[in-house]
């Protein structure tokens, strides 16, 4: 096998294994869009397990970095400005969709919710559609 397709079925174990103990242990579905969303939260121990769960990430792709910086190199032909804005569109359709790729397409999809299941379908054929649109039509 090559390494990146060992690489994506090792994320893919980590994610799941890190998924479910989160639901079986603290109840709570890893929708990343929601934890960020509700870091600000008034109840202390709401907002403490997602600031431990946000350095996580964050810990755990700098601890990656520090040994392949390789899967970190991007090079994207974008200006920050387009950037800035695709972010902004994305937040805003997590907003609309009541979640994101990990709280739809990982866990709910996993638990076999008809909602998730129709919006991982939407926002997947939504962002193939507009992704050749730029790219075929617009030109960017």
């Amino acid at each position: 096998m090559q390494e990146s397709i060992v690489m994506a079925l090792v994320g893919g174990v980590i994610i799941g294994i890190a998924t479910s103990l989160l639901l079986v242990l603290n109840g709570r579905v890893a929708g990343v869009s929601s934890i960020l969303n509700g870091l600000l939260e008034r109840s202390p121990y709401e907002s403490e397990w997602k600031w431990f769960f946000v350095f996580g990430m964050f810990f755990a792709g700098m601890v990656m970095n520090q040994f392949h910086p390789e899967y970190f190199s991007v090079d994207v032909n974008r200006s920050s400005v387009m950037i800035m804005i695709a972010g902004l569109l994305v937040g805003f359709g997590t907003l609309m969709g009541s979640g994101c790729t990990s709280g739809h397409g990982i866990c709910g999809v996993a638990r076999l919710s008809m909602r998730s299941i129709v919006a991982t379908i939407c926002f997947m054929i939504s962002g193939m559609v507009m992704a050749n649109f730029l790219r075929h039509v617009v030109g960017l």
